[in-house]
């Protein structure tokens, strides 16, 4: 996958990956069964939380990642479901092996990651302690690379 641009945010994973996984099984959890939608979903109306949940599965991360990282350019603690900040902090989790492979995805996330750390804790848009904890295992794991 280019790591310039977000792709065609009009293709879903199934199109991309070329591999349908079908209906979810009718016991599937919630989890699993909202996995399987998103899959289906075009990744240019994905979500935060859809965003966050896949990341959260490695589930389609080179064709989501691209379009994660767009998002959090635009707002680094954008939310999901859970906290502010829980969609970086679902990359920040991502195995170093992806930053690697992908240094322009690299480049800028470390430049969210400058953005997240110089805000103001006066505007309470500053990140919480699990946030900056998330932050500082990423370091500490890519400065192992």
């Amino acid at each position: 996958m280019d790591d310039n641009v977000d792709g065609d945010l009009g293709l879903t994973l199934e199109a991309i990956e070329k591999r349908p996984w079908g209906d979810a099984p009718s016991d599937a959890s919630y989890l699993v069964r909202t996995v399987h939608r998103l899959r289906r979903k075009p990744i240019g109306q994905l979500g935060v939380e859809d965003l966050r949940i896949l990341l959260g599965q490695d589930v389609g991360t080179e064709a989501v990642l691209p379009r994660a990282l767009t998002v959090l350019e635009r707002e680094p603690l954008a939310e999901g479901d859970y906290y502010p900040g829980d969609l970086l902090a679902a990359v920040l989790s991502l195995p170093v092996a992806y930053w690697q492979k992908y240094p322009a995805y690299a480049d800028r996330i470390e430049r969210i990651l400058t953005t997240v750390e110089s805000m103001d804790p006066e505007t309470g848009e500053d990140p919480d302690d699990a946030t900056q904890s998330k932050i500082q295992a990423y370091r500490e794991r890519r400065s192992r690379q």
